[in-house]
């Protein structure tokens, strides 16, 4: 685990520039890029490791604290970051969001993701307008149902969205385990482009029924709370990794914990969550190096089981 510090996003783009990757982040000197996944609709691709806002991005109008929500951002991107996750729901995350992409200017590879989160149908439109304004994009890459609240009418209402060119893919969340028959149901029946839910090393479920069916049916999957919001890899912290972590490129937790998710064939893209540029540094390490096969992912398991 790296003792927490914080550089300047001058010196860290300078160090980026100088090929001194591997001494902000753990990384090879000269890092092969971000490892990416198709969208199975499209064939676009897209980083695995992607960043969520919920909590973390939620600082209101603070200044210290916006600033340090850019770096993070910086950091992100500069480390081959694409898919960043908001909603209505998470406070001012969108609006803190927005504040650091107006600072940084364009990002290439940005793929904005958010969030339809309202019971009436007919003012989803409104939220949705006003959630694009917050971040200042043109349009949004991916809208989601958020925990499938009202989701046959948002749905009929995104499907015309993306037909106008409004936006460009159609989801449906939960983080919720009970509502898995739900999710099931609209991915049987509905022409989604993505779907997520909460999957990590602990939380296998979506194992049994939801990654098969994302997978037979096309459909790219999102693994939310990878590290249980901060209490899996609090946890796991207090424990060595195994010695075999480096023979996947492993050097922390996160990244132990994230690779175990996004090697799975049917996972696109993991949403960690993070206010720190170091935290961000390690995660992003999980986009990079070998990626576990299914045994090894057993073996992952298995021995954060046993802890």
């Amino acid at each position: 685990m790296f003792e927490p510090f914080r550089l300047s996003r001058r010196a860290f783009l300078a160090a980026l520039g100088a090929g001194a990757l591997s001494a902000v982040s753990g990384l090879r000197a000269a890092p092969e890029p971000a490892r990416t996944k198709a969208i199975p609709s499209s064939g676009e691709k897209i980083p695995v490791i992607g960043m969520g806002t919920w909590i973390t991005f939620n600082v209101g109008d603070d200044p210290v604290l916006r600033d340090e929500r850019i770096e993070v951002l910086e950091t992100f991107f500069a480390l081959g970051g694409g898919m960043i996750d908001s909603s209505p729901m998470y406070g001012s995350s969108q609006e803190v969001v927005g504040y650091g992409l107006e600072n940084l200017g364009p990002q290439p590879g940005l793929f904005s993701a958010d969030k339809v989160w309202i019971g009436d149908v007919e003012d989803g439109p409104r939220q949705m307008e006003q959630s694009r304004r917050h971040w200042g994009v043109e349009r949004f890459d991916l809208m989601q149902v958020h925990n499938l609240v009202s989701w046959r009418g948002h749905l009929e209402t995104l499907y015309e969205m993306k037909e106008a060119g409004q936006v460009r893919y159609v989801g449906i969340t939960t983080s919720h385990g009970r509502r898995h028959g739900d999710l099931l149901q609209v991915m049987r029946s509905e022409p989604l482009d993505f779907v997520q839910a909460t999957y990590n090393v602990l939380d296998r479920e979506v194992e049994r029924r939801i990654l098969p069916l994302a997978a037979e049916r096309g459909i790219a999957f999102i693994a939310n709370r990878p590290f249980r919001r901060s209490a899996l890899i609090d946890w796991a912290k207090q424990y060595p990794l195994p010695p075999w972590a480096a023979e996947i490129d492993c050097a922390n937790w996160a990244q132990f914990l994230l690779k175990f998710i996004v090697a799975h064939p049917a996972v696109t893209c993991a949403i960690p969550a993070t206010r720190r540029v170091d935290h961000m540094q390690e995660n992003m390490g999980a986009a990079r190096g070998v990626l576990p096969d299914a045994k090894t992912r057993e073996r992952m398991a298995a021995y954060v089981e046993g802890l």
